[in-house]
Order: structure tokens, then C-alpha cells, then sequence
């Protein structure tokens, strides 16, 4: 029985490069939109508060399983839940679309780089002696990003329905501002999920002839299609989602009005 022993890369001092181009423009971009992002959604997940106006519901609390809004599927704060501990109905569903992209192609790459130094860019000295990739604890746990993606799948359908009732009103039907902005955020949650490596293999990459299989084909041309922009639409749906959320907010604080187009 043989044991796997992680590869030795020749050693070079961190940030050494023969590379003239600003190759570190890339990382602190990246470094810089993703802990705004994650500093943003952590903070309006823990408040708990002013995610619903009217019948806006912000992404980050949808669903609502259990919450005080009108948009609630089971109640208020369940009795079970400890008083001493800070509940908020975000807390309950985040994980879920928080792991679809923690575990993307994408992103992994992308927050290798800019947080992890892994490497910094190509061709640029890491801070590190040896290289296990992803088949060591806890990177391996990225191998779950599939079953991430059934969920994704869902939520897409829940968040659809959120647009649905942002068009009723308590006088009847309508379309606001905020009926535009939750759409917009499904239809590009839609391009950045569908667009998804697992879901192009699920779809039709599995198969050794595609030719063979007209209908595997043809789903698996779409996906690869939004699949050609996938970081576009990594970061577009990842700053819509919390501009949505910040949209809704605004409106509940009375910040902003929501106006009403029809």
C-alpha cells in the first residue's frame, strides 16, 4: 500500500517574479471585492431587521422559514431556539447558496490567489514549500460543490417566486423599483448558476459522444454558453445579490422610495 506524499516545488522567496506587468492588480482586486462583499453580508445576515418591504423580500432572508415578516413560511423565532443566542431567519438558508460559491471553480481560484497566496499569479513566488491540492482535508471538502448546486438549483425557483409576489401590491398589481431590482438579481443568479462546470458535466459532459445524444447536446451548448462568461456572471450576480438586499433596506429604513412604475 503506497502513501501519497505531498510535491516539492523548487523554492523562490514570496512575491519573486521575472514578471514586468502589474500581475498584482488582478488578486487585490479581487481581494478587495470579496471581503467587501463578505463583510457587507455578514453584517446585514446578523441584523435580523429590516430585510422586507412590502412585498420585497431581501435574497439573503429568502426563504424565510422562520421569522417575524409576513413573508415567513412557520412563524416567528421558534421556542427552541436559545435566548442567549442571536437569531436571524439569514442564519437558517445562507449556507446554502454561501457554499455554491465557496466552492465554485471560479471563485476557488480566484480567492487562492488573492487570500491564500496560492500562488499570487503565475509565474509568482508563494509563500509555501509543498502543494497537496485538493485531495487533503479541508480542501477536499470543495468536492461537494454538485450536491451545492441542487440547492442552487431551488433557490433559484423560490428567489422567481419572490419576483412573482413583488408584483402585488396592497392596492393590486404593480411593478416598482424593487420589482426590477429582484428581477434583474434572479436573472443573473440564473446566468451565473446555469453557466455552472457541474452543471455542463451533469447536463452532458458525462458523455464520451455527445453527437449520440441530440437533447444532451443541445442542453449542453446552452450551459456552455453562459459557462464562456462564467466570472462575469460570478461578479455580476455577486454584487446584485447585495445590492438587492441593500435596496430593500434602504426602502424598510425609509432611506429611499420605492417608486411605483404601473
Amino acid at each position: 500500500m503506497t502513501t501519497e506524499t505531498p510535491a516539492t516545488i523548487p523554492q523562490q522567496r514570496f512575491g519573486r517574479t521575472l514578471r514586468i506587468d502589474p500581475w498584482w492588480t488582478q488578486p487585490l482586486v479581487v481581494f478587495l471585492g470579496l471581503g467587501a462583499f463578505i463583510v457587507y453580508s455578514t453584517w446585514a445576515a446578523l441584523q435580523g431587521a429590516h430585510y422586507h418591504y412590502g412585498p420585497y423580500l431581501s435574497p439573503f432572508y429568502s426563504p424565510e422559514l422562520l421569522g417575524a415578516s409576513p413573508h415567513s413560511w412557520f412563524g416567528g423565532r421558534p421556542a427552541w431556539w436559545p435566548q442567549w443566542l442571536l437569531f436571524s431567519p439569514a442564519l437558517l438558508i445562507l449556507w446554502a447558496p454561501g457554499g455554491f460559491r465557496l466552492t465554485c471553480y471560479y471563485y476557488r481560484g480566484a480567492y487562492y490567489k488573492a487570500f491564500w497566496a496560492d500562488p499570487p499569479a503565475c509565474a509568482v513566488g508563494e509563500p509555501r514549500k509543498t502543494y497537496w491540492g485538493e485531495r487533503s482535508f479541508p480542501l477536499i471538502m470543495q468536492n461537494v460543490h454538485r450536491y451545492f448546486l441542487y440547492l442552487a438549483l431551488v433557490f433559484i425557483i423560490i428567489l422567481s417566486h419572490d419576483v412573482w409576489k413583488a408584483l402585488w401590491f396592497a392596492d393590486g398589481f404593480g411593478i416598482g423599483v424593487g420589482t426590477i431590482v429582484l428581477a434583474t438579481n434572479v436573472v443573473l443568479l440564473g446566468g451565473y448558476t446555469f453557466g455552472c462546470h457541474s452543471l455542463r458535466h451533469l447536463v452532458g459532459g458525462f458523455r464520451d459522444q455527445l453527437s449520440r445524444s441530440p437533447a444532451n447536446y443541445k442542453a449542453y451548448a446552452c450551459v456552455t454558453c453562459l459557462n464562456r462568461r462564467h466570472m462575469l456572471w460570478a461578479w455580476l450576480s455577486l454584487f446584485w445579490v447585495g445590492f438587492s438586499d441593500f435596496y430593500v433596506r434602504m426602502c424598510s429604513m425609509g432611506v429611499w422610495t420605492d417608486w411605483r412604475l404601473v
